[in-house]
């Protein structure tokens, strides 16, 4: 497969474009925990693959993120601007504090500490009031994100351009020129959705299409939405669009059911990028097309990457494919992340077992290889003894992170010195 795949840039910034933090997604009154308690960045223009079984929580993530989701708790944060928040962590921590605080009061009435008791409660009044105050933060950033996110680049504009028109003083021409530019900043400031510069690919091309569109509409569906009426103008960028993802301005007028899976993904990648996104979660964008069309719609993401200067949230459960397209990988195993390293790195050096019980099952072309494969089973159980330590994401090395406890992560890191030593004798 690694010959059909054009050779993937690793060119990216170091600043987090996205940042999630101890994100939660529970469903039902049971609580099923599809995500527990994740957390990871993604610099801008990086590719980060999250990989891991059917029902460990990618898609699930991916849609938390897009706001598809209300979060049960944590945060998500995109350009530095929180847009997902989540209030269950809050009521949680009162609901806990209550309860101690009831014990505590219990025991000091029994002591007759009066003073001990009245400390006691104001000090669970103050945690309440403070929590509550988070809780409200929250709501306020989750509802309100576009706002606040237009807010804080109209300050940024204007405190800029106080600076330049300042130091332009008596320049009537130059002061002239910089009230124009401030004016078409604000008035395109004014028009910016944070969210819609995160756009979604989904999985399956047929069920993702209204089947009662023409693709002109289904790809314009977002400049519409946003208020766009110029017929001439949407026109023009659908055609681009199409065009830029090998497909031809003849086929806007068609409907969904007159394309092959390649065409139809293709279709909801232009419908993404219409909107001129800083990123976009692909969630497994060609596990439904067939293996030579999984090549063309993998290249024609990077071509798109290094020429809109994409950031992508890969989402896969196709290692191989996940390996050439990555600049790092998150392993996901029933709603938590396992291990997070560089995609070399991952697939040179796995640490955590469930991480090697996938590299395992990836088949290779080469009879004498599959015959001597061996399958790595994962039982937690037996992989793991967490009695006495729970496990943590930790750092074993230098971008490196895997969930483990102290003693393991004493044995990963005398694993990966063991295999530098042997390297650095061959």
């Amino acid at each position: 497969m690694s010959n059909e795949f054009k050779t993937m840039g690793k060119k990216h910034s170091t600043e987090n474009i996205l940042e999630v933090r101890h994100l939660k997604q529970y469903f039902g009154k049971r609580d099923f925990k599809a995500v527990d308690d994740i957390s990871f960045s993604v610099k801008k223009g990086e590719v980060v693959g999250i990989v891991g079984e059917s029902g460990c929580g990618k898609t699930t993530t991916g849609r938390s993120i897009i706001k598809l989701y209300n979060a049960t708790s944590g945060d998500v944060y995109f350009k530095g601007q929180r847009i997902v928040a989540g209030t269950r962590s809050y009521t949680d921590a009162i609901a806990l504090e209550r309860r101690k605080s009831r014990d505590t009061v219990n025991k000091l009435k029994k002591a007759g500490k009066t003073d001990e008791i009245r400390a006691e409660k104001e000090r669970l009044s103050a945690f309440v009031e403070e929590q509550k105050r988070l809780i409200q933060e929250a709501k306020n950033d989750h509802k309100n994100c576009i706002r606040l996110y237009r807010e804080r680049i109209l300050r940024g504009i204007a405190e800029a351009y106080d600076e330049k028109e300042k130091a332009a003083a008596g320049n009537t021409v130059l002061l002239e020129q910089l009230k124009k530019e401030r004016a078409e900043k604000i008035k395109d400031a004014e028009k910016e959705n944070i969210v819609t510069r995160i756009q979604m690919i989904f999985q399956d091309p047929i069920a993702s299409l209204n089947p009662r569109m023409t693709v002109r509409e289904i790809i314009a569906e977002g400049l519409t939405i946003q208020g766009i009426k110029d017929k001439d103008y949407i026109d023009k960028k659908v055609y681009e669009m199409l065009e830029k993802v090998g497909l031809v301005r003849e086929h806007a007028g068609r409907y969904p059911h007159e394309f092959s899976g390649g065409q139809r993904q293709r279709i909801g990648i232009a419908r993404a990028i219409i909107m001129n996104p800083d990123l976009i979660i692909a969630d497994e964008p060609v596990s439904a097309l067939d293996v030579s069309i999984q090549a063309q719609v993998i290249n024609l993401l990077n071509e798109l990457r290094e020429e809109l200067g994409l950031t992508i949230l890969f989402i896969a459960h196709d290692l191989s494919v996940v390996k050439y397209f990555s600049d790092r990988i998150i392993v996901m195993y029933f709603g938590k992340i396992v291990e997070i390293a560089p995609a070399d790195e991952l697939f040179g050096h796995p640490l955590h077992p469930y991480t090697k019980s996938l590299l395992s099952a990836i088949p290779l072309p080469d009879p004498e290889y599959e015959k001597k494969r061996r399958r790595i089973t994962y039982v937690p159980d037996q992989a793991h003894d967490y009695s006495q330590e729970a496990p943590v994401l930790q750092e074993a090395a230098p971008g490196h992170f895997v969930s483990c406890n102290t003693a393991e992560l004493e044995k990963y890191r005398r694993s990966l010195a063991g295999t530098q030593e042997r390297n650095l004798k061959n």
